[in-house]
């Protein structure tokens, strides 16, 4: 480590531990002071002292304590999660991939080109998954199989979760679903509750249209709904995008992409206010939405070409919208988070650019003082490759994200878990360990969540989760083409 950095060593922790290098010194003092006076003469000052006086100074922490503990917010813990589990059979590998487009008539050569160009610069892997109706050729969007691709991800991931958990569908008090794409009637939330026959008085919501960054909204939902439950309630957290009926058939450059990212997945999460059995806690959820801008609110737009073909329209300016809107949540989410020492060099460097020089360079704080781990949205390798130059991340800080990005592809609003999964496949997660997540997602919102780790996994924490098969594999050598 250079001179410099043992300097920013030190000048964090002494900012960091100011009470302490402050409360020291007094303490002593008052110490000294009252090794000076002696006993008796403190026990003379103490009966010198009114009756109402001792009574204020008993009563009024005993009730602002009181106070404080009933008014705040409860704790919310996670109890465990799972990830929906693919099998070979679902798998799409790129030739697959490339034989079916050229197939498909609704495709001509330059749309097959581009999507192979596409595809090969992805960051995506050979063993990502497809619904089987994407598997045919033409592939399959009716209804039926839309709704099988529903169940079969959905159940999946809920009935590993009880099992882990040992909850019983009883003992479930709220349920949060959320997939954008694919709403139909009766809600997921609906089906869910069918299918364990979830209790009459459950509150359940569907959140519909909400884009990538929908989990970390129902989690935020989850966690309010807890606050206003009875102590110890349960929520059901579920989050997935439906792939099926929404491949796009047409031509359109800007309305292929999803076709070359988008793979299936879900993940089910149980929520508690109750923490005896919990693996993390809830720290802050934090969701900034740019929305009333026009540019960000079309970025990422369902729509119909030219043909009547409906699909995402991405926008060109999407990575720079979604730098816009990192950077406002960052600021949001910074002060919860960021030591003293870090919040101090960034309130300097703003007062420096606004009294001396706009020359001046700004501080991007070093959030890794804050998080051991970090869940970036594997949206893609732009989105990737910005959020890792915008907070300065190592590689194996965005390893999480790559490789799930590889394996997985981008499972929308489930991605975040495949991330935490692979931590704790590779053995990584502590005690104690802090964990960021960072969602984007339609309209435009980028959204984010803090956790902090209370019980680690087993020793193989791997052995039953969606990297059981493939974590030995990985980290896996993406080649430069991929990353740039």
């Amino acid at each position: 480590m250079s001179s410099s950095g043992h300097l920013k060593r030190l000048f964090q922790l002494v900012v960091s531990n100011l009470l302490a290098v402050v409360a020291l010194p007094l303490a002593a003092a008052a110490v000294l002071k009252a090794a000076q006076l002696g006993p008796d003469e403190l026990l003379a000052r103490l009966r010198a002292l009114r009756p109402v006086h001792m009574f204020l100074a008993t009563f009024v922490p005993v009730a602002a304590t009181t106070v404080y503990l009933k008014l705040r917010p409860r704790a919310v813990y996670m109890v465990d999660y799972a990830c929906f589990r693919t099998t070979p059979n679902f798998r799409v590998p790129f030739a697959a991939f490339h034989e079916h487009a050229r197939v498909w008539p609704g495709f001509d050569e330059r749309s097959v080109r581009f999507m192979s160009r596409l595809l090969e610069r992805s960051g995506l892997g050979e063993e990502t998954c497809l619904p089987y109706a994407q598997h045919y050729i033409p592939p399959s969007r009716d209804l039926d199989s839309s709704r099988a691709e529903a169940e079969l991800v959905i159940f999946s991931a809920i009935d590993d979760l009880l099992a882990k958990t040992g909850v019983s569908p009883g003992d479930i008090d709220i349920l949060v679903v959320n997939c954008s794409l694919f709403a139909p009637t009766p809600s997921f939330a609906d089906m869910i509750v069918n299918r364990y026959r979830l209790r009459t008085d459950v509150r359940n919501v569907h959140l519909a249209g909400m884009g990538c960054s929908a989990g970390l909204i129902s989690v935020g939902l989850a966690r309010n709904l807890l606050q206003v439950a009875p102590r110890g309630s349960n929520a059901l957290v579920v989050s997935t995008e439906t792939i099926t009926p929404n491949y796009y058939m047409g031509k359109e450059r800007a309305m292929l992409l999803p076709n070359c990212l988008f793979r299936m997945g879900g993940a089910a999460v149980l929520l508690s206010t109750n923490g005896r059995n919990a693996r993390f806690r809830l720290a802050r959820v934090v969701r900034t939405l740019t929305g009333a801008k026009d540019g960000a609110y079309r970025c990422v737009y369902q729509e119909e070409d030219d043909r009547g073909n409906v699909g995402i329209n991405l926008s060109k300016d999407l990575m720079s919208i979604a730098g816009d809107a990192l950077k406002a949540n960052i600021t949001a989410m910074g002060p919860l988070v960021l030591p003293a020492s870090e919040q101090l060099l960034f309130a300097l460097s703003f007062i420096a650019r606004r009294v001396v020089s706009r020359g001046v360079k700004p501080y991007i704080p070093d959030f890794r003082t804050a998080f051991e781990h970090f869940c970036i949205h594997a949206g893609g390798r732009a989105v990737i490759d910005e959020l890792q130059r915008s907070l300065t991340l190592s590689d194996e800080q965005v390893e999480a994200s790559r490789m799930t990005l590889h394996r997985f592809g981008n499972t929308s609003s489930s991605s975040l878990w495949y991330e935490l999964a692979y931590v704790e496949a590779k053995g990584r997660m502590r005690k104690g360990d802090r964990v960021w997540m960072i969602g984007f997602g339609s309209g435009f919102k980028c959204n984010s969540a803090a956790w902090e780790c209370v019980r680690p996994p087993v020793v193989d924490g791997g052995a039953d989760g969606p990297w059981a098969a493939c974590a030995h594999r990985y980290p896996v050598d993406i080649p430069d083409v991929l990353k740039h």
